[in-house]
């Protein structure tokens, strides 16, 4: 089974199972609503609505430490949350038994913040965990879609067989991007994709969540502080501050908003010179 019939085999089944939007309102594949999130007494979100359209690329963007990751892990079932609902394609994650969460879980792609690669682990291997988990194939054909999801995500053949020391941090991303990409999902969620790297390989890795929200169909819901990520990758962008979403829409509307954690950020000396400077430069 080649690149090209793997991803045609995934369009036809998002085609398939995609649940059409509500009569009247857009198409959100993740609806949250009145969220409460807390850590013993501290309290991490409260009254927090999203919602995440189909096709996106949304960047979810707050200040350090107030829980952007923990929104995450809270979709994902990882963190408990003490109020609200969470809706992935239209169904309440609360009421599917454990059967029916796991067949959800196969529609999600998930890349943590610094890669979160087994480390004795071969980069083949890694990329094998999810398949191993849900699905029953032979030895041979996990062997070739590994390597369909490393040329995916633009790795040299020869990388398979190497573990995450030998790698450089750029390479690390794609790594953990091609393992979350082993399920065909529908969802990608990335935690601080571009943390760690160069300017051009930060660009390069940017270039690559847009190409693969293009050619696969993705939905991606993209944590991250990087400016020129906002900029450049991101359809609409949702901020995150006094416990809750405070503004969500496009660049346009972050720019516009009066809330002092908003104008701060993207009205600060960083921000204003990312705005004359244009598009980050992306040939070096």
């Amino acid at each position: 089974m080649g690149e090209h019939e793997i991803s045609r085999a995934a369009a036809a089944r998002r085609g398939h199972e995609g649940e059409p939007g509500r009569r009247g309102e857009p198409d959100a594949v993740i609806r949250v609503r009145d969220l409460k999130v807390a850590f013993g007494d501290k309290v991490i979100m409260d009254g927090l609505n999203l919602d995440v359209m189909r096709g996106e690329i949304l960047g979810f963007v707050g200040g350090s430490g107030q829980g952007k990751s923990v929104l995450t892990r809270t979709i994902l079932g990882l963190v408990r949350k003490q109020r609200g609902t969470i809706e992935v394609f239209g169904e309440n994650v609360d009421k599917l038994n454990a059967s029916q969460r796991r067949v959800l879980e196969r529609r999600f792609g998930v890349m943590f913040q610094q890669g979160a690669l087994f480390s004795a682990l071969t980069v083949k291997q890694n990329i094998q965990v999810p398949m191993r988990e849900y699905l029953k194939l032979s030895p041979d054909l996990l062997d070739e879609l590994a390597m369909v999801k490393l040329d995916l995500v633009g790795l040299p053949a020869d990388a398979a067989d190497k573990v995450p020391s030998e790698l450089s941090g750029g390479m690390i991303k794609r790594a953990a991007l091609a393992r979350a990409l082993a399920l065909d999902p529908e969802i990608v969620f990335l935690d601080e994709p571009t943390s760690g790297l160069d300017p051009i390989g930060a660009a390069e890795f940017d270039d690559l969540i847009m190409t693969l929200k293009q050619t696969l169909g993705l939905t991606v819901f993209m944590v991250t502080h990087d400016l020129d990520s906002l900029y450049d990758a991101c359809d609409r962008i949702a901020a995150l501050a006094d416990k809750k979403v405070i503004a969500v829409g496009t660049l346009e509307t972050m720019l516009e908003s009066d809330h002092p954690w908003l104008k701060a950020y993207f009205g600060g000396e960083r921000a204003t010179a990312r705005q004359q400077s244009g598009k980050r430069e992306r040939n070096g």
